[in-house]
């Protein structure tokens, strides 16, 4: 019999965190929920928490906690509400396993908490790899901790490798990775008519069901961009040995090219529940809730080149893995600001590569050997990604 494991869901009212509670909810024997955490949303938590019972829940302020705390009043609800980013690491630390879903910068440090106690780690925050690479991989050795991808590509890379894939991807025959991308909802969009994209357009992805941040940097093709540097350090390759293949359709995850001329991918519907429960349950296989392909009514399977002149994010994300050092960790501070300001309509959607651009060319490349250093790039990039968006602001009459 599986021994019952303790689950942390780091950001469990997103997209990511709802789903892994979805398959969880199927398997009470195997999976207890030890600690829910959420940012804002404190009336979707409460809710996730009767039905859930976590020994704690976890949000931002002492506002927020008094709110939830008021919506579990009188029931049978034993949870503990914890306020605060110690508090993220504390149920980061003591769960046997951590869905690491929250978004942006802000899952870094909770994440690199599981890693350091050893925990087994389900990493759907890509931006903790985009930023401390080295230094992230360096602590999953060091402390033993098991990390299983979650984002769907990385994921189906990681199901497409032989188990001793970590010896190096040339020693077990592996000539390249291939990332797939639908392309997102502007693929055949001029530049012209880019231009005019809305946030309510931006947020509708035409496979995917989404969180608006990640919707839009799908649409940008930033979304594969993060996608390409975490590859290169969940799977230690080199940018040469990883392109990317738009498709629209997201029935192929990714795809593994082998020295022998085979190619091995995997496919499935475009639903996280699968990658979520190949993970939870690794490597053992469960039931996601999620249908089979049906081959009969598969139609068409096409692949194009991605156009970096219409989709320049992808390129600036590959120029700053190449750089390396706190680029990537620029890169990712720029965009989520750039991001922010296009969802608020301070920004027009061509603008986000813009800023990115100007604050990479800002900001010189240091070494990210220490978190501290990590950090700091990320908050110098922030600043100035507020002011360049300032500054267009004051150019179009809008500040």
């Amino acid at each position: 019999m599986t021994a019952l494991q303790t689950l942390t869901v780091l950001g469990s009212t997103g997209s990511i965190g709802r789903s892994t509670l979805d398959v969880v909810a199927r398997y009470p024997e195997r999976y207890r929920v030890y600690a829910l955490t959420a940012f804002s949303r404190v009336i979707e938590l409460s809710e996730l928490c009767l039905t859930f019972n976590p020994v704690y829940a976890v949000v931002a302020d002492d506002a927020s906690a008094s709110l939830l705390r008021e919506k579990l009043q009188g029931g049978a609800n034993a949870t503990e509400v914890l306020v605060g980013e110690a508090a993220l690491a504390r149920v980061a630390e003591e769960a046997d396993t951590v869905m690491a879903a929250i978004v942006g910068a802000a899952g870094l440090l909770p994440t690199l908490a599981a890693v350091k106690a050893g925990r087994r780690v389900l990493l759907a925050n890509k931006e903790a790899l985009v930023m401390s690479g080295a230094l992230f991989m360096r602590a999953v050795r060091e402390h033993g901790a098991t990390l299983l991808p979650i984002d769907s590509e990385h994921n189906a890379i990681f199901q497409c490798l032989p188990a001793n894939h970590a010896q190096g991807l040339a020693s077990v025959g592996v000539e390249k990775l291939l990332l797939t991308a639908s392309g997102g909802p502007f693929r055949e969009f001029s530049v012209e008519q880019l231009q005019s994209i809305t946030p309510a357009q931006a947020i509708k992805h035409p496979n995917w069901s989404m969180g608006q941040k990640i919707s839009v940097d799908s649409a940008t093709l930033m979304n594969k961009g993060l996608e390409f540097i975490e590859a290169c350090w969940l799977f230690a390759a080199r940018s040469d040995q990883i392109d990317v293949v738009v498709h629209p359709q997201s029935v192929i995850h990714s795809m593994v090219c082998y020295a022998d001329g085979s190619v091995l991918a995997q496919m499935g519907q475009p639903d996280m529940r699968t990658p979520i429960a190949h993970a939870l349950a690794w490597p053992e296989r469960i039931a996601s809730g999620v249908p089979a392909l049906n081959f009969a009514q598969l139609t068409a399977l096409t692949f194009e080149a991605p156009d970096l002149q219409r989709f320049p994010c992808l390129r600036l994300a590959k120029e700053a893995m190449t750089a390396g050092g706190t680029h990537p960790a620029v890169l990712n501070a720029a965009n989520e600001v750039a991001v922010a300001a296009f969802l608020a309509g301070k920004l027009d959607f061509l603008g986000i590569a813009r800023v990115i651009e100007q604050v990479l060319n800002e900001i010189p490349v240091s070494a990210a050997e220490e978190l501290a250093t990590i950090l700091a790039a990320d908050a110098e990039a922030r600043q100035r990604a507020h002011a360049i968006v300032a500054h267009y602001l004051s150019k179009t009459g809008e500040g």
